[in-house]
Parts: structure tokens; sequence; C-alpha cells
């Protein structure tokens, strides 16, 4: 049976967690009241009345569960690892709660005679599936776009004026936050890879004293492997992403290539065996993107 994909880390961030959850609630108390005059046994009320009360007492607690499962996901998140498929299910989870919640305080306001416990929640579910899943969804599509576009992006620096030697084809990494902050800046022939750290890259370059330096940034490696594909940076391991024009020696040893880069500082990188064919490809004339680099 195949493994249920890893959630993405950025999905259970602090301040995603907290957006998802506000965005949910605000969704929900303007979905049910537009629901409540089509329903013979919604109780919900804005007017100045004891089922104001308690449609207030119900909107806070149903908040407070879902702050709380959201706490609770986000202390487990490094203990237990988020699939999607455990990711849907909490969040099932979460939305049968509440309509429970509903359906017990339905019973017990309203009283119907007409329909049976079973038969409010799994209505209740029904809406609440609505309510509480749509905005789920939205906030999930929000933030994988977030992700996406504010990460790191290659740029051609010939049109930009500066008082540094450029030549036409110099190419520059920017790297971006959340709020799309430029937060570095360096050339491509500074940079000598990119190390996948959890939820964050670590970019190893060396600064205008050739010295060897590290910048951290929130971003996904695989992000990375999209955004520079077709570029001098290629994967090399599910860890790595190298700059191929600083590899000073490509080695093959008993359990599969190794690159050496050209800087003592660094260590050797490994290149397994999904990634082979293309680290190779740039060593056997077959890719046209780069030039033999003189040392």
């Amino acid at each position: 049976m195949k493994k249920s994909p890893k959630l993405p880390g950025y999905l259970l961030g602090k301040y995603q967690l907290i957006g998802t959850v506000t965005f949910s609630v605000l969704f929900a108390i303007v979905f049910l009241n537009i629901y409540v005059p089509f329903s013979d046994t919604a109780w919900f009320r804005l007017g100045d009345s004891v089922m104001f009360l308690l449609t207030v007492v119900y909107i806070l607690t149903a908040m407070l569960i879902l702050v709380f499962s959201r706490i609770l996901m986000y202390k487990l998140k490094r203990s237990i690892e988020m699939t999607f498929l455990k990711y849907i299910l909490w969040c099932i989870a979460e939305i049968a709660t509440v309509c429970g919640l509903y359906t017990w305080l339905t019973v017990g306001i309203t009283a119907p005679s007409e329909e049976s416990i079973m038969q409010i929640f799994s209505r209740s579910l029904l809406y609440g599936s609505i309510a509480l899943g749509v905005p789920y969804i939205i906030s999930g599509m929000y933030f994988t776009i977030i992700d996406k576009n504010n990460t790191i992006r290659l740029m051609s620096y010939e049109n930009v004026v500066t008082d540094e030697p450029m030549t036409p084809d110099t190419q520059k990494i920017t790297l971006f936050d959340n709020n799309g902050s430029l937060k570095l800046s360096l050339s491509l022939d500074n940079l000598y890879y990119i190390e996948s750290d959890d939820n964050y890259i670590k970019v190893w370059y060396t600064d205008s004293k050739g010295d060897l330096k590290q910048y951290m940034l929130r971003c996904r490696l695989k992000t990375v492997e999209e955004s520079f594909r077709g570029s001098a940076l290629v994967r090399c391991n599910r860890k790595y992403i190298v700059n191929i024009r600083k590899v000073k020696v490509l080695r093959k040893e008993s359990d599969g290539y190794v690159l050496d880069l050209a800087n003592e500082a660094i260590p050797s990188l490994p290149v397994t065996k999904t990634y082979t064919d293309t680290v190779l490809s740039h060593f056997t004339g077959e890719s046209p993107l780069l030039e033999p680099m003189e040392y």
C-alpha cells in the first residue's frame, strides 16, 4: 500500500494555523447565519434574546475547540509525522466534534420531535463540512500559493545599474521572506550548494573575503529545485542542491558517485541513484547549460 505523502511543513506553521482558525470561524459564522432561515431546527439568533446568548456561547466554545486542536497539532508536529491523510482525518474529527456540540445543544434547546438525534447530527455534519471544510481548503490553497511565490528566485542582472563589475550573463540568487522582503542577494558564482534542514534551507556561499558562509531561509528544497530547473543548480541528493559550476571532482565510489566542490571546507556531497543521471548529464556533454570551470 502506497504511503500517504508528508504534509508540507508550511501548513503546520504557527501563523498559518492561526490564520486557518480565524478565517474558518468567520466563514462559518457568515455561512450558518445564511443557513438559519432555511432550517427548522436552527436556533442561531443575532438579536437581543436568550438565543443570541446561546449562539455566542456555542460560537466561542466551537472556536476554543478549534484553537485547542490546532495548538495540539502544532505541538505534535515534531513527534508525529503529519501526512495528508492524517491531516484530513484530523480536520474531519474537528468538524465532527463541533457538529456533535451543535447536535447536543439543538436537542436540549429546540427538543425536536420529528427528527432523531442521528438525523440532526447527519444534517449538521453536512452543513458543518461546508462551513469548516471550505475555509480549510481555501486556507490551504492560499498558503500554498504564498509559499510558492515567496521563495528563492533566479534573476538576470544584465540591465541593473551597479558599480560592481558584471557581465551580460551575470546571474544572482535572490532570497525573499514570506512578506516578500529581500533578505539576501548573491552572485551565482559565489554559491556552492543549498542544504535542506527540516522546513528551512541553508544556502552555503562565499563572501567578498572568500570566507564560507551560510544563510538560513524558511523554504522547501523541492520548491527551490522547481524554481531553478534548467539552471546550474542541480539536485544531487534528497538533502542537497549543488551548483554544478563549483564541482571540482566527480568520483565513483562503491556506494555511488560523490561530488567534491572547489572549497576544502565543504565536505563531499553524495549523489543518490535518483539523481545520478541528471548529475552525470552535466559531465558527459549532454547538458548545454554549463561551461567548464578553471581552477
